[in-house]
């Protein structure tokens, strides 16, 4: 495992001890994974304070979020959530647990089919789907999670492929 690996571990670890956090930590080889594995997240209600807060962090005061008169004639009929904030919240009910043999490449194929307003509650289901070697780092193969971010009528209000980097058995021996 490299240095920026395992600092960034023992750092997680750290702050697992002191929120009291327990089972953190699932260990698990590129062979380990099973495409069609399946994990949903706990549920967490979109607020107004959502809204304001990451309009704050990312400068969108665009009116399809902030302003209600002004949506009130649109499609939608009511603010929708920003997708940043749809993505950020979305993926961060996932963070239950930490691998110290994977890491995010990146994320692929991300849409926002459907909007999410001030109190729905959305919730994330991860399915394991594509697996292969990665053919520039010897060691390592490529997961994708595919990433669905859904609300309380079951409708997908966020998709994206989180593609994962992960050590190999064969690496470690």
């Amino acid at each position: 495992m490299s240095f920026y690996m395992s600092k960034y571990f023992v750092y997680i670890k750290y702050i697992a001890i002191l929120k009291g956090w327990h089972g953190m930590e699932k260990e698990q080889f590129f062979e380990e994974y099973s495409t069609g594995d399946r994990r949903k997240t706990a549920g967490r209600t979109i607020t107004e304070t959502d809204f304001v807060v990451h309009a704050g962090h990312t400068g969108d005061f665009f009116p399809h979020h902030m302003d209600a008169e002004f949506c009130a004639a649109s499609p939608f009929g009511q603010r929708i959530a920003h997708g940043t904030m749809t993505f950020a919240i979305g993926v961060g009910l996932t963070a239950t647990q930490i691998n110290p043999r994977a890491f995010t490449y990146g994320y692929e194929r991300l849409r926002f089919p459907t909007p999410v307003h001030i109190g729905d509650t959305i919730h994330t289901v991860v399915t394991i789907g594509e697996m292969t070697p990665d053919p520039k780092r010897k060691g390592y193969g490529k997961v994708v999670e595919i990433t669905e971010t859904k609300k309380q009528d079951s409708s997908t209000v966020m998709y994206c492929e989180h593609v994962l980097l992960v050590e190999m058995k064969e690496a470690t021996s």
